[in-house]
């Protein structure tokens, strides 16, 4: 079984990525937390540096292969934002739903078009960068929250064609189909067939 660190201390990835993964991949993957502390400084421009630097940091902690994600909603009316601070828009989840539910306060419902978008980086120890992979979900930011699965900004995060937030979905349903989901397929795929495999083997 290949072994991967994870670059996050957010035990709700842990718990999405493995149940995404017990789908798509079971019996193959193993991703790992860091041992200890794990809060590298995000200085990156866009979501591919800072899931680099996460990535790359987990790696050389663990000294085997490690994949961090930067993930970032961006609302349309407010030209992109939160975005690549989407994690430090706001100290809560409760302080980030009301700040953006503020924020959007005389936006009409046509208007509120978002979408999510995770990117995710494979690093070996030595820094080398395997391979990156991205996946998306469009919706709308809804008027309220609703729904008690998910975590972040899941509550307000609206899907037509589902007519429900994210967080109305059980963890299975949101596992087939987030940006989280599509990004770490794409990534699992790669790995399964990529001639590099055997240099992240151990």
């Amino acid at each position: 079984m290949l072994k991967i660190a994870l670059g996050t201390s957010n035990p709700h990835k842990l718990e999405e990525i493995n149940d995404i993964l017990k789908h798509i991949c079971p019996d193959y993957i193993e991703f790992v937390l860091v041992d200890g502390d794990f809060d590298p400084e995000e200085t990156g421009t866009t979501f591919e540096e800072n899931s680099y630097i996460k990535a790359y940091e987990a790696a050389k902690i663990m000294n085997i292969p490690a994949l961090a994600d930067d993930t970032g909603l961006c609302v349309d009316a407010l030209d992109g934002r939160p975005g690549l601070y989407s994690a430090r828009y706001a100290p809560d989840q409760k302080s980030k739903i009301e700040k953006l539910l503020g924020e959007l306060k005389d936006i009409p419902d046509e208007k509120r078009t978002a979408h999510f978008l995770c990117t995710m980086t494979l690093v070996n120890p030595d820094g080398q960068k395997l391979h990156v992979s991205k996946g998306q979900i469009n919706g709308y930011i809804a008027q309220k929250p609703s729904g008690t699965h998910g975590f972040g900004y899941d509550p307000l995060f609206f899907i037509p064609e589902l007519n429900k937030t994210m967080a109305d979905l059980t963890l299975h349903e949101k596992n087939t189909l987030s940006h989280r989901a599509r990004a770490l397929k794409s990534m699992v795929e790669w790995i399964k067939n990529s001639s590099e495999i055997n240099r992240i083997m151990p």
